[in-house]
């Protein structure tokens, strides 16, 4: 009775879907629901009871029913808004398995096309490794409101994922590149690199231990860009490396075209340090806070007042610690302004401040705040020694950007909401969830907060925050203490949110650019081509289509699959080549089931070449066949 009272579309339909069982973590009916249930059947008073498969209700409401309401947005929860952040090592270790499970069918994909016969697609294995995954993505692990010995168990899991995956990648690439010796010191040796997103990028890059003196010695000669950290890790520039392919890099590349030195300096004025290069000039004081972003081509200011502030709030809920953050909680906090910032890198690729922060008495903050020679983009990788009970520690920054909402990424797509609390569904979105960004932009100009492994963001007025680390004790009365090892970024960009390369950017973020560990001097040597040094895949005339996943198909070692989709909310037409064999053409269905949707695929077979028309967020699955 209290399902019917609930039902608010009786004006529309007088049926409902009804789900029952044991608990709430999936469990199925006991034996005496199904006995209730059969009771209930066709009992006077009672709402009419049957059994039947999701399909039918939904086929039965479809046929049925009349001028049903349509939801428009996202169901926001207004509940459980700590399982964002808690048990931070589970939900980076679940964002790495994604990429890295991504690139070994990536690569899998390709070293089964070059050799058929000597190379077998490891179909199982893989499927082995998602199965993991997916069950560390399961209700509530993921949340990171489990008992303790449930991330004992994950941190195993996930560790037979990483390992179990670096040799299937190694294996493909052993395939793709057999007939090139391991990497080893050489005074001609280079090596290579490999680009696993769309399109093309550019990276500082860390040369392979055995090269670096050699890599070192033959550029100064030569007075090519690199650097020498104070470890000895040498760095240098990896230009313009095409998507989807790999890229020679020699001691004598010559990656500085437009090449203009970044720089770390002390203020002459006061007690800040400056990060400068050739597109922005960025200040922080004592305590890491930017108290200055100022962009040359744009002439302006980004800092309302300041960024990567440290804000550690008393995170004490009502009821479920892991769970919940409550709104209360963001009138209790303080700033953390206890730090010392110091010159860790002068450049010329890249300028580093090292911040050291006092959190409390029991935990510690080390970051290090780097700026690149080639991007406007500064980079905060931290480390946190976090001993706390019921605090959450928030980065935040306030910038001189107007906009009533801000735009958040999640899976194949992006979500909007307000940066304001006019109404209680507005106040209700204090804490929200996101994956590799959020923006806040206006016309012309905007700012993205990018990050490897944190989901918990909200955005108020000009201010941005990220949830960092939580310290809940229950059920977990250990969740997150210890050391803990992350990054986050801010990117400003010039036009707004869907004029940008935030996406792409998010991606370059979370997907480095791969070190190949084969000696390329014989190959270059003897004017042979690089291996994959073509791309295997291109995108043209679409630069909001994103080339996600490539794989081979389930059911089919003659056909592979490719998934892309349109990743800012408009129409697209977009030309997809590829180099891998290919005779065919056809679009699938998630589960890689043809479809037809009344659109043919315009495939141009000379040129491998097939053109894809997209409409806004669309996920478009193609099978080729060879």
């Amino acid at each position: 009775m209290d399902s019917v009272k609930r039902h608010k579309d009786l004006a529309y339909t007088n049926e409902s879907l009804y789900l029952f069982g044991n608990g709430d973590g999936g469990g199925g009916p006991l034996r005496d629901m199904l006995e209730r249930m059969r009771r209930m059947e066709n009992l006077d008073g009672l709402p009419k009871v049957k059994q039947a498969h999701p399909r039918e209700f939904y086929e039965h409401v479809e046929s049925t029913s009349k001028d049903l309401v349509a939801w428009k947005g996202e169901l926001y929860f207004e509940l459980h808004r700590g399982t964002y952040t808690s048990q931070a090592k589970n939900k980076l270790w679940n964002r790495q398995s994604e990429f890295v499970l991504r690139d070994v069918e990536l690569l899998s994909t390709i070293a089964h096309t070059k050799d058929r016969q000597g190379f077998r697609y490891p179909s199982d294995e893989l499927t082995r490794l998602w199965k993991l995954v997916c069950l560390n993505q399961f209700h509530d692990v993921i949340p990171g409101s489990s008992i303790n010995m449930v991330y004992r168990d994950s941190d195993k899991i996930y560790k037979d994922v990483f390992d179990s995956a670096e040799k299937l990648r190694l294996r493909a690439l052993d395939t793709i590149y057999g007939e090139l010796p391991p990497l080893v010191a050489s005074g001609d040796s280079g090596f290579a690199v490999l680009n696993t997103t769309s399109w093309m990028r550019t990276s500082i890059i860390a040369v392979p231990t055995p090269l670096a003196p050699t890599f070192t010695r033959q550029a100064n000669a030569d007075s090519l860009p690199v650097q020498v950290c104070d470890d000895g890790v040498v760095l240098a520039i990896a230009a313009n490396v095409p998507g989807y392919a790999a890229q020679a890099i020699e001691p004598t590349t010559d990656g500085s075209a437009r090449f203009v030195p970044v720089r770390a300096y002390a203020s002459k004025t006061d007690s800040s340090y400056v990060l400068e290069n050739r597109h922005v000039r960025v200040t922080i004081d004592s305590n890491g806070q930017i108290t200055s972003y100022y962009d040359h081509a744009a002439k302006r200011e980004l800092v309302a007042t300041a960024g990567n502030v440290f804000e550690l709030y008393d995170d004490v809920p009502d009821y479920w610690d892991a769970w919940d953050i409550e709104i209360y909680s963001l009138e209790k906090y303080q700033t953390l302004t206890s730090g010392t910032v110091s010159i860790s890198q002068e450049g010329p690729l890249v300028a580093s401040l090292e911040l050291k922060l006092d959190i409390s008495e029991h935990s510690k903050l080390t970051q290090r705040i780097s700026l690149s020679a080639i991007s406007a983009r500064l980079d905060f990788d931290t480390e946190v020694d976090w001993h706390e009970n019921r605090k959450c520690l928030k980065a935040s920054f306030a910038w001189d950007i107007l906009s009533d909402v801000a735009t958040y990424e999640t899976q194949f797509g992006v979500v909007q909401r307000p940066t304001h609390r006019n109404t209680s569904w507005d106040i209700a979105k204090f804490e929200v969830c996101a994956h590799k960004f959020a923006d806040l932009s206006e016309f012309g100009y905007g700012v993205a907060l990018l990050n490897d492994c944190k989901y918990g963001h909200a955005t108020l007025g000009n201010k941005m925050s990220l949830s960092l680390l939580r310290a809940p004790k229950a059920p977990d009365e250990h969740c997150d203490m210890g050391m803990h090892r992350f990054r986050y970024a801010v990117y400003p960009h010039a036009g707004s949110f869907n004029e940008s390369n935030v996406v792409q950017e998010a991606y370059q973020f979370n997907v480095p650019l791969q070190i190949l560990p084969y000696d390329m001097s014989a190959l270059l040597g003897g004017g042979r081509e690089l291996p994959l040094a073509q791309p295997c895949f291109s995108i043209s005339g679409a630069r909001n289509v994103v080339l996600d996943t490539v794989k081979l198909a389930e059911d089919d070692g003659n056909s592979f699959i490719v998934r892309m989709y349109e990743a800012y909310g408009g129409h697209a037409r977009a030309l997809l080549t590829t180099r891998l064999p290919a005779d065919a053409v056809h679009k699938v269905n998630i589960l890689e089931e043809r479809v037809d949707d009344g659109a043919e695929l315009s495939w141009m077979s000379h040129s491998k070449t097939v053109e894809v028309v997209f409409k806004p967020f669309e996920i478009v699955t193609l099978k080729f066949t060879f």
